[in-house]
């Protein structure tokens, strides 16, 4: 759902430039514990089996409350955590594995854990995103119980993988002096905990992580990297077996069949979203 600044720079002088054509109008839809110490022996979850995704899955993204149109004939549902528990139940009666999306790089404002977090913790404005502010997470101490606890929530409500939005952080303006290893160390920590609590975890974005963790995370959650020309640095994923689910959006000018070629030349899962990530979803056919 993210779109790094030097992508907007990108977008910007492609605009001016008038040097790709605008996409037509899309169609409609048819078919750490508790405390600073953190490790294993500590926690309260055994490690526990979880899902194990394969290439080739279908799969539909959309984020927005309760607003869920479940009817899309795919394997895979990527939605908000804070859904309710009957729309999960609905998609598990279906035979649909459901992924669970969570930011854990981002403050959101309208989330109903937002006062948990401390002052100290949030930094700038995620730009472009209203009610948004960057983490900070070296901070884990106090990090720590706020993610923990969405994760348990995950867990709880049955879900079979999470989404952990926002994790390639540290190239960004956070007002936080971060750094690569800040964030190995926090994507590590999180896929450990998914898993202990029986979840799948999919990498997002952050291509310049996937040789430090293909083969600790379950599948890959890419957008517009066939539109940036990144998607073969997921390739890894597919060679270990795992799936590369990607999107591109309909708000960037690009040639969605010709992406389609070559996302099937690679094995990924690719589809075509708009960028609020509603209903409407297009296939590569």
């Amino acid at each position: 759902m993210r779109l790094r600044f030097a992508h907007l720079v990108l977008i910007l002088s492609i605009a001016l430039a008038g040097c790709a054509p605008a996409l037509p109008p899309a169609p409609s839809f048819v078919r750490f514990t508790e405390t600073a110490e953190m490790s294993p022996g500590n926690s309260p979850h055994p490690v526990a089996n979880w899902w194990r995704p394969t290439v080739g899955l279908t799969w539909q993204w959309q984020i927005g409350n309760n607003e869920i149109d479940t009817r899309v004939d795919v394997d895979v549902y990527d939605i908000d955590l804070y859904v309710d528990q009957a729309l999960i139940d609905e998609l598990h009666a279906q035979g649909r594995k459901v992924i669970c999306y969570i930011s854990v790089g981002s403050w959101e404002d309208w989330r109903p854990d937002k006062d948990r977090f401390p002052p100290e913790v949030l930094g700038k404005d995620y730009e472009g995103w209203q009610g948004e502010k960057w983490l900070d997470i070296r901070q884990m101490d106090k990090l720590a119980p706020i993610m923990l606890a969405r994760l348990d929530l995950c867990q709880a409500k049955g879900f079979d993988a999470v989404e952990p939005d926002n994790m390639d952080i540290y190239t960004n303006d956070t007002g936080f002096p971060l750094t690569y290893e800040d964030q190995l160390k926090y994507a590590l920590w999180l896929a450990e905990e998914a898993h202990k609590r029986g979840l799948a975890i999919g990498q997002k974005n952050a291509a310049d992580m996937v040789a430090d963790l293909v083969n600790v995370f379950d599948f890959a959650i890419t957008e517009d990297y066939f539109y940036y020309g990144e998607a073969e640095s997921m390739l890894p994923y597919i060679q270990a077996g795992k799936p590369v689910f990607a999107a591109e959006y309909t708000d960037l000018p690009g040639d969605f069949e010709a992406f389609c070629r070559q996302s099937r030349k690679l094995g990924f899962s690719t589809i075509l979203k708009n960028r609020e990530l509603d209903a409407w979803v297009k296939f590569c056919p």
